[in-house]
């Protein structure tokens, strides 16, 4: 393979085309770029080389070139942005989808997460949040908003409300995750109902997470309910969208 000529040289891969073969001929272009994003020989933020170009050295026609360049980004290899070309995605956290702790999640995956608490605050539940806590309106509950950073990058602004009786310190918060910090009290969430989606970011996120105002983002929404199905927790994050993703599991049950 050819090497880079540094991040912003866009990079050009050898790439054997074996018209013969029954693999489609956009696998047999973008397994050798994964192969090298995988293994660490393309580093994160490196120009690739754009579809037309690819294209015709490799006698290719442009929507085989764009599939292949697609597919890795449908993985989470590579970031397209209209403008700013092709790179290899930042180091990206891929997230099982599970009742666990973001920050967990990071340290067992290799990372250094960091957090910073933005605000923490003591009001009285309004209607909206007595409905979310399943509390009385009026319960004094404590909002937190944190940004979380893994090995130095924004990933995530996280917004949780929680019954100011439960609701750890401030001091704990900026030591620990959430969850860890709920055990630490004898408090542990055993089941939740989360929803994912997407949005533009909003022109106070943006700066926060390092983008701009309307880049695209995730969004997760949960509510966690500890054994006796009291509501523990609820919260909001917005996350970066090209340096996080979830996982799923899925399982045939055998129902149409």
């Amino acid at each position: 393979m050819s090497s880079p000529r540094g991040l912003d040289a866009p990079y050009i891969a050898e790439v054997t085309i074996d018209r013969s073969s029954a693999i489609p001929l956009y696998s047999q272009i973008a397994a050798p770029l994964e192969h090298l994003i995988t293994s660490g020989e393309l580093p994160p933020g490196q120009l690739i080389e754009d579809e037309v170009s690819m294209a015709h050295r490799l006698a290719v026609s442009r929507p085989t070139a764009r599939r292949a360049l697609q597919d890795l980004v449908s993985r989470g290899l590579l970031t397209r942005r209209r403008g700013a070309g092709t790179h290899v995605t930042p180091t990206h956290v891929r997230r099982p989808l599970s009742l666990t702790s973001l920050n967990d999640d990071l340290v067992k995956a290799g990372f250094t997460p960091r957090t910073e608490v933005l605000s923490y605050s003591i009001s009285l539940a309004d209607a909206a949040d007595a409905q979310r806590l399943g509390c009385p309106e009026s319960q004094e509950i404590v909002r937190i908003v944190r940004r979380r950073l893994v090995d130095d990058q924004p990933l995530a602004l996280m917004t949780n409300i929680l019954g100011a009786d439960i609701a750890p310190t401030l001091t704990r918060l900026s030591e620990k995750g959430l969850y860890s910090c709920l055990a630490d009290l004898g408090i542990k969430p055993v089941s939740a109902q989360q929803s994912i989606g997407a949005r533009a970011l909003a022109d106070d996120e943006a700066p926060l997470l390092g983008m701009s105002a309307g880049d695209p983002a995730l969004t997760m929404e949960r509510t966690a309910f500890d054994a006796n199905g009291r509501t523990v927790e609820y919260g909001s994050h917005v996350y970066n969208a090209d340096l996080y993703s979830f996982r799923f599991t899925l399982n045939d049950s055998g129902t149409a």
